[in-house]
Formats: structure tokens, sequence, C-alpha cells
């Protein structure tokens, strides 16, 4: 359906683009998956809060944001799958802070901070994703994580619209507790007065390491597997002999293997067959039990 013309007889009248049978895989790092039942992009707030208050309530509802740390898998998404765009990417520069909407992008708030001399929040960089999911699931890297300098989020829920502290959000480990059905809209990010120079001069750093490290230009899904208590991912599946194994066009890195390339032509049950091998692999070596922290959505084809 084309924009302004946004209405089915399942759906409430939107005025954002609403596609039905929408191939998924071109909005994924990985460029793997099925279709949705329906790919919803709201065009303001309260397109969402509309969506979200009138929608069937057998109709399930996933939130994807840039889908750099998402597996569709081939099946599609039964459903709605709701996409955040233009209308929540807004960013605003605070004497002490960021606001950023939940589709901006988490280097683009970085580079906003470093401009504006604001220290704290150049570790953003390092994460490639938006900012809805960097605090729905409290992403972190270089030693710092959203729970350190968040100070709300506002959550857009069936309900209304609800800001909550930080210390409301339950983080854990790659972990937030949102309301039920809720879907983050906006963050504050509290960050401090700095210098320019240095804080440009260490987000380089971050981005030096990030391409020396990690297979960043290739179709991967970020860190595939989070890091068990005491023990890093990376060394398990490398210790395993995980490193540069294959299922067919899938393959662990051999850059870094915690992450997990589509060499062209795989599919996602390849990547996630994929995936279960190196569990595999790592508890027979080591007795540890591997957690995917790539959200995996959909269902497998027959």
């Amino acid at each position: 359906m084309k924009p302004g013309m946004a209405t089915s007889p399942t759906l409430p009248p939107l005025r954002g683009r609403v596609q039905q049978g929408a191939m998924l895989a071109p909005t994924t790092w990985f460029r793997v998956g099925g279709p949705a039942d329906w790919l919803v992009r709201p065009a303001d707030l309260d397109d969402l809060l509309l969506l979200l208050r009138d929608k069937p309530a057998a109709l399930p509802l996933v939130t994807i944001g840039a889908a750099s740390n998402l597996l569709v898998r081939d099946g599609g998404v039964r459903g709605i799958v709701l996409k955040l765009a233009r209308g929540f990417a807004d960013i605003v520069v605070e004497a002490d802070g960021i606001v950023a909407g939940a589709a901006a992008l988490d280097a683009t708030v970085a580079e906003h901070a470093a401009s504006a001399g604001l220290g704290g929040l150049a570790f953003l960089s390092g994460i490639p994703g938006s900012i809805g999911g960097a605090v729905a699931m409290n992403a972190g890297a270089y030693g710092a994580e959203v729970k350190d300098v968040l100070d709300w989020a506002e959550i857009a829920t069936p309900t209304g619209l609800v800001r909550l502290a930080a210390d409301e959000l339950g983080f854990s480990y790659r972990r937030a507790r949102l309301p039920e059905g809720g879907v983050v809209v906006r963050a504050r990010f509290r960050a401090m007065p700095g210098d320019a120079a240095a804080i440009a001069e260490q987000m380089r750093a971050i981005r030096t390491a990030r391409e020396e490290t990690q297979p960043v230009r290739a179709r991967t899904g970020g860190s595939t597997f989070k890091n068990p208590d005491g023990h890093k991912a990376w060394a398990l599946i490398d210790a395993a002999g995980g490193r540069g194994l294959r299922r067919g066009e899938a393959q662990v890195s051999e850059k870094h293997c915690n992450f997990l390339l589509n060499l062209g032509g795989a599919s996602a049950a390849d990547l996630e067959g994929l995936g279960e091998d190196v569990r595999e692999k790592v508890h027979a070596m080591s007795g540890m039990a591997l957690e995917w922290e790539i959200k995996r959505i959909g269902e497998v084809l027959p």
C-alpha cells in the first residue's frame, strides 16, 4: 500500500506506510528472512499510539530497529512487524545531554555529542544499531552500557505514553524490562562537557578498533552470543574449533568468531543452524551453554 492509503480490514486507519506481505530480508543486516504479514512504519507518535491501542488483540506485534542484531527466519513473521522510521529520528542537543528518537542511529547520537563537546557517549559509536534497540537491550561496548548514561526513556504502550527513569527499567546484561506491549520512542542520555578534540579522538579509536577486530563490512548480525559470566564468547568458540566453521554459505567469521556471516547465499536456517552447531561445540568442549544475543523472530520453513 502507498503512504496515505494505509488502511486494511484488520488494522486501524494509519497515516504511515503499511505493506502487506513485505519481504523483511532487505531491512536486515544479514539480508535474509521471509515476509511479514504486515510491515508498518507509523507516521509519528500519534499514529503509533493509535496502532498499539486499536490493533486486533489477537494480532501479534514485534518491533525491529536497524535490524543489526536480528535474524528473521525464512518462513517470515506472522502479525505486525513495526519499524520506526523518520518520524522518530530527531536528535536534540542539550547543555548536559542528548535527547534522541528511537530510530536515530547510535553512532549518529555519538557524533552529535562529540560535535557539541559532550563526553560520555562515545561508546555508542561502537554499537551498530538504533537508540530504541539500544535501550531495549541495554546495549553496551567498550566498557559502558546504556544503563550507565540513560536518564529516562519514553515508551508508547496500548494505554498511552509513559516516561520511565532508568532505575524503573530493570536493566540487566543485554536486557531491559519494558511495560507490556511497550515500544521505546525517545530517550535522554546524560553527558558532560569535555574537550571536543579528545572526544573525537576517542571515537576515532573506537572505529579503528572495530574495523581491525570485527567484520564490519560483511553481512552479519553483530555479536551472536552473550558473554557468559567471567568468560568471553569468542574465546570459548575459538577454543572449541569454531573459527571459520561453515554451513552452506553461512560462516563463523575468522576475524572475530562471535560473528556469523552471510557469504552471499545463506538462508536464515543456515545461519541459525550454524549458530546451534557452535553452541554444541562449545558445550561439548567446556560444558558451557552459550545464550543467543542475536534476536531471532519468525517461523522456520517446513
